[in-house]
């Protein structure tokens, strides 16, 4: 069994991740998303850098927060940190987005924002190519979210930040989500925030390890 086949056999049987996770990451060629010198140890379960002191999260992660997410077709969802796209491909691929998407299936909404302008460019870029379509680039400060694309119903944030901002509860729909790494040190614990007419529900998950949200001054 290779490294690919045997990551995904883990992540199936791992009960933190929903199967449709599973299977759209299965879908989505995690070798084209980092460097070339690293593409040999792009189906490790582990973050490999991406250039520009950034990341490309561990698979695992990347399923675990979009299992977190509960999306249901035709949903509409905010990527925060696009990074080198690995998390917008997988979410494509869950709103029916993907290269591989049926005719006729439900289609939802995918907008994502990543603040530094050179990994935003190569990410659209490099999305396009695999055949990504119907998605929303922005390049700009995440934390301010996307008002003109919102409302959401999930925003899952993909750096480490010290709170959760009140424009992403802002920009979700009533019982939308926000699934972030939540810290100002070098480990964070992921957060699950439901957006209620009360003020929100948070289920705290896992500690993590992110990068910074890279935000304007």
């Amino acid at each position: 069994m290779g490294a690919r086949e045997s990551l995904l056999a883990e992540l199936a049987a791992d009960p933190r991740s929903c199967p449709r996770a599973v299977q759209a990451l299965s879908r989505v060629p995690r070798e084209r998303f980092v460097p070339p010198q690293l593409r040999e140890l792009a189906w490790e379960d582990r973050p490999l850098p991406i250039g520009d002191g950034q990341t490309i999260s561990q698979p695992s992660l990347v399923a675990l927060m979009t299992s977190l997410l509960g999306l249901r077709p035709g949903d509409s969802v905010l990527d925060v940190g696009t990074g080198s796209g690995y998390q917008t491909a997988v979410l494509a691929e869950l709103l029916g987005l993907g290269p591989g998407a049926l005719p006729g299936a439900p289609r939802g909404r995918l907008a994502t924002v990543e603040r530094l302008p050179g990994l935003a460019l190569s990410a659209q870029r490099r999305l396009e190519s695999l055949g990504y379509r119907g998605l929303a680039f922005r390049t700009g400060d995440g934390g301010l979210g996307w008002p003109e694309q919102a409302p959401f119903n999930a925003i899952v944030v993909s750096a480490a930040t010290p709170v959760i901002a009140e424009a992403w509860l802002e920009q979700l729909v009533p019982g939308g989500h926000v699934v972030a790494p939540v810290g100002s040190g070098e480990v964070q614990q992921l957060q699950v925030v439901e957006k209620r007419e009360r003020g929100p529900r948070v289920e705290l998950g896992p500690f993590v390890q992110f990068v910074p949200l890279v935000r304007d001054d």
